[in-house]
This record gives structure tokens, sequence and C-alpha cells, in this order.
């Protein structure tokens, strides 16, 4: 099966979006077969990727063209789960859109949490209905990675996505909402892993294959900080250097008090730079900043910019795929 990574923090603001964006073409540029899945019910990665018009388009056909829609004839109790519909972005590299009416399955999530506990087949189909559709579709793909895109929240969509993910990355900013989000994520998996471990010992006889709920903690990324002479300016600096040991203590429930600062930090994935400036250019040309060419306006220092972008973010997907026994071929 693909290995399915996470992307979450119930902190908004933090680049979640922009990141899986961007790795999910890193990783394919390195030679993976990517699906990247579309969670939030905003669907700003799908808009990330896809045009208005095409966009429009998603939205309106009639089966299984969006998440939404490959979840309808179980949302409907017709049936179960559609066979996916992927968007390809290009060889390597497909998209399970988005749709803003998935938030309308949140209530029906929400209430066969419960019902799992008593062994009900159907609460099971929609709690695993995430992890069926995504793994159904790398299978389709012969994709070896998924890196989903979720909502900053903590509730019942974010949970059935998560006890589908094996490995969970963190983005943070480090700010003080950012450390409180970190405070609340740690202990709110956790219990999530356990409860779903027990529901799984009343899972219904038969052929449906279920998650394990692995969800696990496969480091953070810091993002969004302003840089001067390639340091955080000293606003951020306190707050930069307390991510190490909240993320011991409310992610991974060790003694933070001996952790390092956040430059030695084995748990820190990568510190992020700003390329604002790139950003406007990236959208227009509806390509990683790291694909900008003179032709798409980056000149001089941003072409150097977007250059240095593509090195830290390859460098960036390295680590992570270590950190989830990820193969990738040498530099």
């Amino acid at each position: 099966m693909a290995i399915s990574i996470a992307f979450f923090n119930n902190k908004g603001g933090v680049g979640k979006t922009s990141l899986v964006y961007h790795l999910a073409w890193m990783f394919a540029d390195l030679g993976q077969r990517v699906v990247a899945v579309d969670l939030d019910p905003q669907a700003n990665l799908t808009a990330a990727f896809v045009d208005e018009e095409r966009l429009e388009a998603l939205w309106e056909e009639s089966e299984g063209s969006t998440i939404y829609r490959t979840l309808s004839p179980l949302i409907r109790g017709i049936g179960d789960i559609g066979d996916p519909k992927l968007e390809k972005i290009v060889d390597g590299l497909f998209l399970l859109p988005g749709d803003l009416q998935l938030s309308s399955f949140e209530d029906d999530l929400s209430n066969q949490w419960p019902e799992a506990s008593d062994g009900k087949e159907r609460a099971f189909r929609v709690l695993s209905a995430f992890w069926r559709i995504q793994q159904r579709a790398a299978a389709e793909q012969q994709a070896n990675l998924i890196l989903m895109d979720l909502g900053p929240n903590l509730g019942a969509i974010n949970r059935a996505a998560l006890i589908g993910a094996d490995y969970i990355v963190t983005p943070v900013s480090p700010d003080l909402f950012s450390l409180q989000g970190l405070k609340n994520l740690g202990p709110t998996v956790k219990r999530w892993r356990e409860q779903w471990k027990q529901r799984l010992s009343k899972r219904p006889a038969g052929d449906l294959e279920l998650p394990e709920g692995r969800m696990e903690p496969a480091g953070y990324v810091v993002l969004q900080h302003a840089v001067r002479l390639d340091r955080p300016v000293k606003a951020y600096a306190k707050w930069v250097q307390r991510i190490p040991a909240v993320y011991r203590e409310s992610v991974l429930g060790e003694n933070g008090e001996m952790a390092p600062e956040f430059q030695a930090d084995p748990h820190c994935l990568a510190l992020t730079k700003h390329y604002r400036s790139l950003m406007p250019l990236a959208q227009e040309a509806r390509k990683p900043i790291f694909h900008l060419k003179p032709a798409d306006g980056a000149l001089g220092a941003h072409l150097s910019a977007a250059q240095e972008a593509g090195r830290d973010f390859a460098a960036l997907a390295r680590a992570i795929a270590r950190r989830v026994g990820l193969i990738l071929p040498p530099p």
C-alpha cells in the first residue's frame, strides 16, 4: 500500500497548503508517483493545482470527480464509496480534488464514531471511507505516496482523515498561537489513536479493509518566519526556541526539559524561508516556485531565489522520506 502522510496543525495560517503543494511536485520530480488529496473543505489545494474554469467543471460534474462525489453513494445510503477520478497534473502527480460540500459529511462522521464502538458495519465503512478512497486511487495509478492536506481544526473530518494516515507532519509558525495549537494537537491525536485501536477490536467480520490508525509523528516544519541574515528576527526567535520542547511534550509525550535548540532538533525537518515575491509568479504560471523560469518573470534575484527554493524543498522531501521509510534516488 502507498505511504500516507497527513500535513496537519489545528492552527491555521502556517502555510500548510503551500507546503503540500510544493512537496507533491518535488516528490514527483524525485521520481515518486504521488497522489495529493484535498480533505480541507475549503479546497485551497485543489485551487492551487487547477484553474478556475476546471475547478468549476469539477464541482458541476455529476459523478465521482471530487472527494465528495466519490463519497456520495455512501452518504446517500445507496452503496459504498465510488471509484475515485483523479486529475492528472503531470506524469507521476495526481490530485484527488476537494469539494466545498465535504463539510456536510462532518455530522455523519461524528455520529458514526460512537456507533463503531458497537461494531456496526456502516460506522466502519463511513469512518474508513477517506482511507479506502485514497488507497484505491493510489493503487490505480501505481502511486507509492499519498500527501493529505487537512483543514485547521479538530473536527470529525480530520479525525477520519488522520486514522488513515501512516505519518503526520506538523507545520508550525514561530508564534504563541501555533505553539498553543501544538499543545492541543498532541493529546487529541493520541486520544484518537487509542480510541480507533479500541474500535478495531470491535470490527465486524468480513473482508472490509480498515486503516491501522498509525498516525505516527514524523516531525515538524517551521514555516512563515521573517528572515534577516538567514536567521529569524528577534521578535520570532523566542517562539522558535520553544518549539522543540513543546513538540516533545505535547506530540511525543516526552520530557521537553532537555530539548535542544531547534537548529539541532532531530524532529525539526526544515526551517523554510519566505518566498513572498515569487508566489504571485508561481500562482500565475500554475507551477511550484522552483519550476519558475525567466519566461515566467523569474529574472535575476527571482531566478536565484527559485533555484534556492528547489534545493530547500528537495532537502525537505529527503528528510521526510527518511522518516517514513521512502527510498529516493541519490542526489
